[in-house]
């Protein structure tokens, strides 16, 4: 429903009048497979969260854990649980009772948090993908590089201010900046402009950094003179580059883009890739083939 009392200050131009909900149709608007993926994406959030949790109590409990490689592990588990925490119980809500109202400040705290909380992922991303270029390529000096002491708004400002005149129907399951964008009634090219521009140094950026960590690790392995220690070592890199390029794939095709976006459905497909199945994951293929975490949770478990 649209709020269309007069209101103090400037939230009346004209015959229109601000927006003071949105309306999140979800996931699907199909009842008959509703409660499929609510009972799917239900086990997805609470494996998430369990996998990570044990992470975190791992890193912590275990002093030999007490290592830059782990701080950051343990950090991305943490981000990775506020994370879905943001995202996933709109989305269970959509797929239990169907369309649900988001009162305007709702959305918007939502919204500054979820934009928060993938650029800080994008960051950590690209400094774990450091850290293993300093572990592998200069592991003399990796004690001194990665000591402890050197181990969004705007975006969200911006499309605060956009004046929403109506519809008020968001066909996504959380409040996100293109299905914002689609809404507003005013001229939101300085919007698109801080979106695409802070996308590109945010995204492109922190990819970059990790594309030339890696590739850098990829030429030292190269040039490892035992089998068995490159075999290991593209192991582990290409496990970690898939994760990379899962999510830096699908949030690039997103948000790397001056204009509206209309393929609605693909952009809550794609939203799902990098907001529910890679921080489910992300736990699995960082500590799949790592000799030490399973040794701190084998002596956990005795």
């Amino acid at each position: 429903d649209i709020d269309c009392s007069p209101s103090l200050g400037s939230l009346e131009t004209g015959n229109m009048n601000r927006v003071r909900e949105f309306v999140l149709l979800g996931l699907s608007t199909r009842v008959d497979i509703r409660d499929v993926l609510f009972a799917i994406f239900l086990n997805r959030y609470v494996l998430t969260l369990l996998e990570n949790t044990l992470i975190i109590y791992l890193v912590c409990s275990h002093s030999e854990l007490h290592k830059p490689t782990y701080f950051f592990l343990g950090n991305l588990s943490c981000l990775e649980m506020r994370y879905v925490s943001v995202t996933v119980p709109s989305l269970l809500v959509g797929l239990r009772t169907g369309p649900c109202h988001v009162p305007f400040t709702a959305c918007m705290t939502q919204l500054f948090f979820f934009i928060s909380l993938i650029c800080t992922e994008c960051t950590l991303l690209a400094s774990m993908a450091y850290d293993g270029y300093v572990a592998i390529c200069r592991p003399l000096h990796y004690p001194l590089l990665m000591r402890p002491q050197v181990c969004l708004v705007a975006k969200t400002t911006c499309i605060t201010i956009l004046f929403n005149c109506g519809p008020n129907v968001l066909n996504h399951f959380f409040c996100d900046v293109s299905p914002l964008l689609n809404l507003s009634c005013t001229h939101v090219a300085l919007t698109e402009l801080v979106d695409f521009i802070s996308a590109i140094i945010i995204f492109c950026g922190t990819l970059l950094v990790a594309l030339a960590s890696y590739s850098a690790i990829g030429v030292a392995v190269l040039r490892m003179p035992s089998a068995a220690a490159r075999r290991k070592a593209f192991s582990t890199c290409a496990s970690h580059l898939v994760v990379v390029g899962i999510f830096y794939s699908a949030a690039l095709f997103i948000y790397c883009r001056p204009s509206r976006i209309k393929s609605t459905d693909l952009n809550k497909v794609l939203s799902v890739v990098y907001t529910v199945l890679t921080p489910m994951c992300d736990p699995v293929i960082y500590c799949l083939q790592n000799r030490e975490v399973h040794a701190a949770l084998r002596k956990t478990l005795h």
